[in-house]
């Protein structure tokens, strides 16, 4: 039923991996077909019906994602990052960047500022479209619960006083002209300076974007009973001074502690759901009194929710000290 997601998704893979690998002759649609084993004209045709982009303005925007982050955070000659991304002349490259971003390479490197960037499609996800994980949890390992003390920071990021988890916030984002899914991320991906970037140019927290819950009087309440509202945003230095762009939102977090709950690397469409079962029974389950802490619940304290695949699957939740409250 969903073969025609998975072969575009397939393809979406393929392009980042290419990108990464600096394969510039894999990134020929040529190229991309052939792997594929269908024709460049019909790959090209189910591409757009499936993701609603021209797969060539795809690859296009992906490289210049790319592109831009090695302008801004590298000495690199921008002849250099040019041929690095299969452009053929810096000149054909400068047209390129301004065409999608309206300013050219020199002076976004002589003054940096939020981009909507191009960041991975995801087109086909299991448990989007309801089909649950394959097989059962596998991955080795408990779930680590340990205390630590954040440092004061700051989190650029929008808002959704309505929403009740990840799935749903989307949605709801995407119902909010200039607040959906592409324009955040994307705008979030082009901020310098997260905290939890590892260099990714994708809407996780590999590039830096995690979701988290403030508590609020006027948000949602959760399953604990808390009012809070979820949000979608990035980790910034206490002394992060750059653009904030419309309409995202800065939020200044003191230092303080936490407790988290940490499962490592694990197989996302075989095991997401299982593993975040795994982990909720651990959060329910904790004698946070024998721990000589409480969660803190007090309006403006936040909860992070990060995963990454390759790395972990954790909460991170505000707590205060018994002999403290």
């Amino acid at each position: 039923m969903f073969e025609w997601q998975r072969l575009t998704q397939a393809v979406i893979e393929e392009i980042d991996i290419s990108i990464k690998n600096g394969d510039v002759e894999a990134l020929t649609l040529q190229a991309l077909a052939a792997r594929l084993d269908y024709s460049e004209f019909y790959l090209t045709r189910k591409f757009k019906e499936i993701s609603g982009l021209r797969l060539r303005d795809y690859l296009r925007q992906r490289k210049l994602a790319f592109a831009l982050k090695e302008v801004r955070d590298t000495e690199r000659s921008l002849l250099e990052i040019a041929c690095a991304y299969g452009f053929s002349s810096n000149e054909a490259f400068g047209r390129a960047f301004k065409d999608l971003y309206g300013l050219t390479p020199s002076e976004y490197r002589r003054k940096p500022q939020p981009l909507v960037l191009r960041t991975k499609l995801t087109v086909f996800d299991r448990y989007f479209f309801g089909l649950g994980e394959i097989g059962m949890l596998k991955s080795s390992g408990e779930v680590k619960v340990y205390l630590v003390t954040i440092p004061a920071h700051k989190f650029l990021h929008i808002r959704n006083y309505e929403s009740n988890g990840y799935w749903d916030f989307w949605q709801r984002q995407n119902a909010l002209p200039g607040q959906d899914y592409d324009t955040i991320c994307g705008l979030l991906d082009s901020v310098k300076g997260k905290l939890d970037d590892l260099g990714g140019t994708e809407a996780n927290c590999g590039a830096g974007q995690i979701m988290a819950y403030i508590n609020d009087p006027t948000g949602r309440l959760c399953d604990w009973g808390i009012p809070r509202i979820e949000c979608w945003g990035a980790r910034l230095p206490a002394d992060w001074s750059g653009v904030v762009p419309a309409p995202l939102q800065l939020f200044e977090v003191p230092e303080g502690e936490y407790i988290v709950f940490e499962h490592g690397p694990f197989d996302y469409e075989q095991e997401m759901r299982s593993l975040e079962v795994k982990i909720e029974a651990a959060m329910q389950n904790f004698d946070y009194h024998r721990a000589g802490c409480c969660l803190d619940t007090r309006p403006g304290r936040i909860m992070y929710f990060y995963y990454n695949p390759e790395l972990y699957f954790k909460y991170v939740r505000p707590v205060r000290r018994l002999n403290s409250v």
